[in-house]
């Protein structure tokens, strides 16, 4: 096949072409869906031996392969406008072409390489050699090909003779109906009799012909069954593994939290060192000046320490840490506190087979799709907006530097301690009803108060504002959007967090990062963070990008790794935070960078000299039982207990939450469908209204919420911002203007 170039649509793409090269092996570029944060990105792909391997570059070829597809097994489906998807064991692979005619092109390459697999793979199992070269299996092949068309070609002839003889023994037939009793009548019979003789001999030769085929087709047949069957046990004996293998972890993590004493000689995953970089660290004691070396590359940090003992530097971090919080007002606060909840009634042991309801939504938006409270936690989403400020004390903190950068590390892990809460977290919060409300007063424990309001139900969208008399404000307008993709749920957070702090004036911005749900399908629920957080000092201009890595079970990395660089507005680097979401955070001063060598796709290296990292953050232990109460923290536990003199509006007040939180789930589902219902028809009851004014001519006011306004920011965002009067309500105790949502 000769190589093509195509000419590309806008904007500018590279090109892709397809080459064949004489030793059967094909090569090129095509577009490889990676990530909903990246999209589609240019691979190079090589087609060779029944295998599609692709690369990042073609320089790669020599040492890296970033994945293999085996194509005996897989399904090659042809999509629209120049798609291609090739499913694998259970994994898709989305791949798009410049073209419909280079589509087709790597179609018809792919299904002859799987063909051509696929009979080396049944040849392999017959005569039970395990690696034939490729010059015999093409030979197999062509062989398999040229007996098929042979018998094709005799049954093609065939059928000429006898349609040709049968129409010669037809006419002597008639010309002997004819001829009786004549003379000539003899001579007929004859010809006859020779006619039918050849019409005989060709019919028997037709039907070898096809009993030939017949037996080469029905010799391919049982070798197709006979994988087909192989592979049908196969994937039943990995659904097996794959939930007894969950079952074991559920054992294990449940004997593990009973008595953790007994586990003292392994070390979990997430907290453990996962590279092997570190087995030496044992041997070098832990030194006040000792250094850390960094080696930062585009997209990726490297942390390697010289010379640290780890348990000694985390009581050393711990200590810097205590000695740098110099609040003394928090015993104070401390003794004032009211008692709180603790716990909440245990969840009921239901049963429910999550597929049977989420395979008939596939790529819709789970907003709008009905669900039993058995997928639910007994929290609002408003309530999970909350739940951001479990480490409020970061933000007070952060309100006392002087320094703008070290400012922006604590910022920084602030952000990243919003998840730790997430992470056995896998159940749905429950959607706010229009106009629903939340408020959180903490002034007597940690100087806040939280007002979160629902502004907006399609899309589903909140708006959160937090005033501390700790010296700062932080208020957010989030839209969820949440997409089932079949074995994973993804939910999307859009808009920005603002965080203001008052005696320095300091203006933060930053995003959330994507939430998945893993195995839908089967095995144990498990929920990961990935993507990219830039946090931007819109008054000083330093920046912090976090990277979330997402969790790979090749990867030698620390499980749920988060880093990032602190930069000043000239782009000089000033801290390397690094740690996971899960669990704390650590920032490094930088004292000295150099150019390193260069990295994969021709990248430069930075290499950072640091001292030693400090704590920022570190997440507080769960409280007891909390596997049988939705694992809360102390904070979520708090966040539905009854308080008196709060809005009828508030999701305390919600009856569905509520009967779930006592464990009525039946109950609970009754008033949910309720709920559901009431705020379809006072939708329409909007709509209906909405038309009748337009008919009249009349200006179209939507939607307005109680406690927020919508409102356009000097970068042009389109917000919602407190507009206040809620506290000045609640005092008074004046509630007549919300709505009876309930």
């Amino acid at each position: 096949m000769n190589e093509l170039v195509k000419s590309l649509p806008p904007p500018t793409l590279p090109g892709l072409h397809l080459t064949c090269l004489d030793s059967g092996t094909y090569k090129g570029w095509l577009f490889k869906w990676t990530n909903y944060l990246k999209g589609y990105q240019r691979r190079w792909f090589v087609l060779s031996n029944g295998l599609l391997s692709y690369y990042r570059t073609q320089a790669e070829m020599a040492h890296t392969c970033r994945g293999t597809i085996p194509l005996a097994t897989t399904h090659i489906e042809v999509g629209d406008t120049c798609h291609l998807v090739l499913t694998s064991r259970g994994r898709s692979y989305h791949m798009k072409a410049t073209s419909e005619g280079e589509c087709q092109r790597w179609v018809t390459a792919l299904q002859q390489a799987k063909a051509s697999s696929s009979l080396l793979m049944h040849h392999s199992d017959d005569s039970g050699d395990e690696g034939p070269v490729p010059q015999e299996y093409r030979a197999l092949t062509q062989g398999v090909l040229k007996t098929l068309a042979s018998k094709l070609d005799d049954l093609s002839t065939c059928n000429e003779l006898i349609g040709k003889h049968g129409a010669a023994l037809q006419r002597s037939l008639s010309e002997l109906e004819e001829l009786r009793g004549s003379s000539e009548s003899s001579d007929k019979v004859k010809a006859v009799n020779e006619r039918a003789t050849l019409f005989r001999i060709t019919s028997n030769a037709m039907i070898n012909a096809c009993r030939d085929f017949l037996d080469v087709a029905e010799s391919q047949s049982r070798r197709w069954q006979k994988t087909l069957q192989y592979e049908r046990e196969q994937r039943h004996h990995l659904e097996e593994t794959i939930e007894q293998l969950a079952k074991q972890h559920n054992s294990l993590e449940r004997a593990w939290k009973e008595n953790p004493t007994s586990y003292t000689g392994v070390e979990r995953p997430q907290e453990g060192d996962a590279s092997d970089e570190n087995d030496d660290a044992e041997f070098f004691d832990a030194m006040e000046d000792s250094r850390a070396f960094i080696t930062v590359t585009t997209g990726s940090i490297q942390h390697k320490r010289s010379g640290s003992n780890q348990s000694m530097m985390s009581g050393r971090m711990s200590n810097d840490w205590t000695h740098n919080e110099n609040d003394t007002s928090g015993t104070n606060h401390i003794q004032l506190r009211r008692t709180r909840r603790s716990r909440i009634p245990d969840k009921p042991n239901y049963s429910l087979n999550l597929w049977s309801i989420m395979k008939n939504c596939i790529g819709k938006d789970l907003s709008k799709i009905p669900m039993p409270v058995n997928f639910n936690e007994p929290l609002s989403m408003l309530q999970r907006l909350t739940e951001d400020l479990e480490y409020s004390e970061l933000l007070d903190r952060a309100a006392r530097c002087d320094s703008s950068l070290e400012q922006m590390c604590l910022v920084a892990a602030f952000s990243v301690s919003s998840y730790s809460t997430t992470v056995h977290r896998t159940a749905k919060p429950f959607n706010p009803l229009l106009g629903e409300t939340h408020e959180l007063d903490r002034l007597e424990e940690y100087g806040y108060r939280s007002i979160s309001e629902q502004v907006s139900h399609h899309p589903p969208a909140a708006a959160h504002h937090v005033t501390s008399q700790r010296g700062w404000t932080l208020w957010q307008h989030i839209t969820i959007d949440s997409k089932f993709r079949g074995k994973y749920i993804s939910v999307m957070p859009l808009g920005n967090i603002h965080l203001h702090f008052h005696s320095s004036g300091n203006h933060y911005v930053w995003s959330k990062v994507t939430s998945t749900v893993h195995n839908i399908i089967v095995g144990k629920l498990w929920i990961d963070q990935s993507g990219d957080i830039d946090v931007v000092n819109n008054t000083t201009k330093d920046t912090c990008r976090l990277k979330f890595s997402p969790y790979s079970y090749f990867s030698r990395d620390v499980p749920r790794k988060v880093t990032g660089v602190v930069e000043d507005r000239e782009g000089t680097a000033n801290y390397i935070l690094s740690g996971t979401w899960d669990d704390k955070m650590e920032s490094a001063k930088i004292v000295d960078s150099s150019q390193g060598c260069g990295g994969s796709e021709g990248k430069q290296k930075t290499v950072y000299q640091t001292l030693q990292p400090k704590l920022l953050w570190k997440k507080y232990p769960l409280p007891d039982n909390a596997e049988n109460m939705h694992y809360f923290s102390s904070l979520a536990l708090t966040l539905n207990e009854q308080e008196d003199g709060i809005a009828p509006t508030d999701s305390r007040l919600r009856p569905d939450q509520r009967l779930m939180e006592a464990g009525v789930w039946d109950e609970a589902n009754i008033q949910k469908q309720r709920l559901e219902e009431c705020q379809r028809l006072e939708r329409k009851k909007r709509e209906a209204q909405a038309n009748q004014a337009l008919e009249e001519g009349q200006d179209i006011e939507g939607y307005q919420p109680l406690w927020f306004e919508k409102r356009v920011e000097h970068s042009g965002e389109s917000t919602y911002i407190y507009r206040g009067g809620y506290w000045e309500a609640k005092d008074r105790q004046d509630w007549s203007i919300c709505p009876d949502i309930f």
